[in-house]
C-alpha cells in the first residue's frame, strides 16, 4: 500500500511523482533476492484555486454606430486548475453601463466577451466604467475556506464619435400656398442641424426627381423654399418634393415636403 508522506500536496506545483518500489524475499535477510519497479503517481485536480484576471484595468474604445451585439473587447481570468475546475462565468456587477453592455463566456477560450446591447450616442455619453466579475462555476465545498473563488476587474469603455447625417427639425413639413403666389416668394423654410460635436455646415437642395418641372427652389444656405414657376390648382392640388440636407462631410438626410394650395 502506497501512502502519502506529506500533507497538502499541490498538483499546480508538481503533478507527477515517480516512486521506485523494491520487493525482497527471505524477509530482507542476507542472500535473499529482490526486484524493483517504478510507479508513476499522477495527482488529480481539485478546485482549490480562484480565477485571477490578467490585469486589474482594461481599456476599450468603440464607435458610437457599432451594431448591437457586436463584440467590443475581451477580458481574461486565468485559473491554475484544469478542466471543469478552471471554468468561470463572467458578470457585470457594477457600473454606469450595466444596461448598455453585456458579458458572456467564450466556451473555447474562457474569455469574457463584452458586447453592446443598447445603442450608443457619443453626444450623450462619451465613456463608461464597468466592474466585471469572474467566478468559478464548479465549487468544491471542501475548499470553501480558501475562497472566494472569484475575482473582479475594472473596464473603461470610450465611445468614439461617428459622422452622423444631418437631422431635420421635423420629419415632414406641410406648406399651404395660394395658387396666385408671386414668383420667387418664400413658401416656407426647412431647418436641420448636425448632431455631431463638430457641427459641420449644412447645405440644402431639392431632389429634382420629385420636382421634374422645377416649380420650386430651395436656398442652399438657409433652407427657404421659393416658387420658381406659376402654380395652377386645377392642374395639381398637391406637390410632394424631397429636400436633401448635406454636410460638408457629405453625409446627407432627405425629407419630404408637402406643398398644398
Amino acid at each position: 500500500i502506497i501512502k502519502t508522506a506529506l500533507p497538502n500536496m499541490d498538483r499546480e506545483a508538481k503533478e507527477e511523482y515517480f516512486v521506485v518500489i523494491q520487493a525482497k524475499d527471505m524477509g530482507g535477510h542476507m542472500g535473499g533476492l529482490s526486484g524493483t519497479t517504478t510507479v508513476t503517481i499522477t495527482l488529480s485536480d481539485v478546485n482549490d484555486n480562484p480565477p485571477k484576471f490578467a490585469q486589474s484595468l482594461y481599456h476599450f474604445s468603440v464607435m458610437e454606430d457599432v451594431a448591437l451585439g457586436e463584440p467590443i473587447g475581451r477580458v481574461k481570468a486565468n485559473d491554475l486548475d484544469i478542466g471543469e475546475n478552471a471554468k468561470s462565468s463572467y458578470d457585470i456587477i457594477e457600473g454606469d453601463g450595466m444596461d448598455v453592455f453585456e458579458i458572456t463566456t467564450d466556451a473555447q477560450t474562457q474569455d469574457g466577451i463584452i458586447r453592446v446591447r443598447k445603442p450608443l450616442d457619443f453626444e450623450t455619453k462619451k465613456s463608461y466604467t464597468l466592474k466585471v466579475e469572474a467566478a468559478n462555476i464548479h465549487i468544491d465545498p471542501r475548499f470553501l475556506s480558501g475562497g472566494p473563488f472569484k475575482d473582479t476587474a475594472t473596464v473603461k469603455i470610450v465611445v468614439e464619435d461617428a459622422d452622423e447625417p444631418p437631422v431635420f427639425s421635423s420629419p415632414t413639413y406641410l406648406l399651404e400656398v395660394h395658387e396666385n403666389a408671386a414668383l420667387n416668394s418664400v413658401l416656407g423654410q426647412v431647418t436641420a442641424h448636425d448632431p455631431d460635436v463638430s457641427s459641420s455646415p449644412i447645405r440644402f437642395s431639392i431632389d429634382r426627381h420629385t420636382d421634374l418641372e422645377r416649380q420650386f427652389n430651395v436656398n442652399a444656405e438657409d433652407g427657404k423654399i421659393t416658387l420658381a414657376t406659376p402654380l395652377d390648382r386645377e392642374t395639381s392640388t398637391w406637390h410632394n418634393i424631397t429636400i436633401v440636407a448635406t454636410e460638408t462631410s457629405k453625409c446627407l438626410s432627405t425629407l419630404t415636403v408637402l406643398v398644398g394650395f
